[in-house]
């Protein structure tokens, strides 16, 4: 073999003959390797169409993770279908109430953070509520017993509707309706009260005043309404609970044969993002369980819309 800028050396210098049987010899390799290549890789890859085009791969042929010889694979995430329960039969012209409580009575296997038959200790505080109205969206209040729960037992709106009576050291109490939220540094326990609410616990000039408190199920004389957020439609819809005696748990929305859970948020809206339900009946269920299936409520945005039901107390 001569290397390029290498002067031959004897050993180097190749006879012609065997110069010519070299070559063969390594031509008659060089195709069994290029032969025994194009067999592997025809066996072996993907064939191509006319376009030199690879075909798409089921995904039934890629092996599951964490099978023998797996290969982990990023696949997009498909759309879920809707998580469903049967559907209930359907509904009278006007809402009505189906269903009853499963548990025990005085249990709440729904509840978050605020339960029953629970005291829970903190400070009063005051604020200035205005007319009522706060994060939990309710609008103005008929009656200004009110308060603004703290961040933490806030738990995203889940405290929104709820009453609770505060009691004082001094033996004084009074029942409020918690429509707001009473963010940081409010600590977990403490309730900010209105100036009239507090002032039926002790004088105003303390400022603050130790209490104790607990949820209730109150004697109401309203009944529930149900009212569309302003720019819902067919598309997108957002709803919304009011004059509730027993906090809510949850919202669902009849939609592809079943019921849609929608999600709270911290604005006390239940929100359909992809419009599913939007418009069709509506099923509420508050923390004991108890639910009520509402039909007939029209997609008519910021509009308060009367039922005829309410939970029952506990």
């Amino acid at each position: 073999m001569i290397t390029a800028g290498v002067p031959p050396r004897a050993m180097d210098v190749i006879p012609a003959g065997g110069l010519v049987r070299g070559r063969w010899l390594i031509g008659a390799a060089a195709a069994l390797v290029v032969g025994l290549a194009a067999l592997w890789l025809g066996t072996s890859l993907p064939h191509r169409d006319a376009a030199g085009r690879e075909p798409a791969v089921p995904l039934a042929d890629i092996p599951a993770p964490g099978a023998s010889g797996s290969v982990l694979v990023s696949v997009a995430p498909a759309v879920r279908s809707p998580a469903t329960t049967p559907p209930a039969s359907a509904a009278a012209a006007r809402p009505s109430a189906t269903g009853s409580p499963s548990a025990r009575p005085g249990s709440a296997p729904l509840a978050g953070r605020i339960r029953p038959n629970v005291t829970y200790r903190g400070k009063a505080t005051f604020y200035d509520a205005g007319n009522g109205d706060g994060a939990c969206l309710f609008g103005p209040a008929d009656d200004m017993m009110i308060a603004a729960m703290n961040q933490t037992d806030y738990e995203s709106a889940k405290a929104c509707g709820a009453y609770v009576r505060v009691r004082a050291a001094n033996g004084a109490s009074v029942t409020v309706r918690i429509t707001n939220l009473c963010p940081l540094p409010c600590a977990p326990g403490q309730i900010d009260l209105s100036p009239q609410a507090f002032a039926k616990l002790a004088e105003p000039s303390l400022g603050e005043v130790p209490i104790t408190w607990k949820l209730l199920s109150p004697d109401l004389s309203t009944k529930i309404s149900i009212r569309y957020k302003t720019g819902s439609s067919r598309w997108w819809c957002a709803l919304q609970v009011i004059n509730h005696r027993n906090a809510v748990a949850r919202l669902e929305v009849r939609a592809g044969g079943g019921w849609r859970r929608l999600p709270r948020e911290s604005f006390n809206y239940f929100v359909s993002d992809r419009g599913d339900g939007c418009g069709d009946a509506i099923r509420v269920t508050d923390i004991y369980g108890q639910r009520l299936t509402f039909t007939g409520v029209a997609i008519s945005p910021d509009v308060v819309q009367p039922t005829r039901e309410q939970f029952d107390r506990h």
